[in-house]
């Protein structure tokens, strides 16, 4: 199941599928670890839910909710 980063629980993690993000914007992400294929998990939202805090590749990096949304995710299998 897709489903876009701006959406992932604190706590959870999913892989890149795709950047919708386009121009500037797009190689940011790229250049912080936000690349197809890449693993993130989701450490922390402000309590307005903008912000939040992501670990990618050993690197906390925040957020806002209009970029997250441009990225395009799979989450998952639980780990036990």
């Amino acid at each position: 199941m897709f489903i876009r980063l701006v959406n992932i629980p604190v706590g959870a993690e999913a892989r890149v599928i795709k950047l919708m993000a386009t121009g500037a914007i797009r190689r940011r992400l790229q250049d912080i670890g936000l690349t197809e294929g890449s693993t993130v998990k989701c450490l922390h939202k402000s309590p307005p839910g903008d912000p939040a805090a992501y670990l990618v590749r050993g690197a906390v990096i925040a957020l806002r909710s209009e970029e997250s949304a441009q990225i395009i995710m799979e989450r998952c299998e639980a780990r036990e």
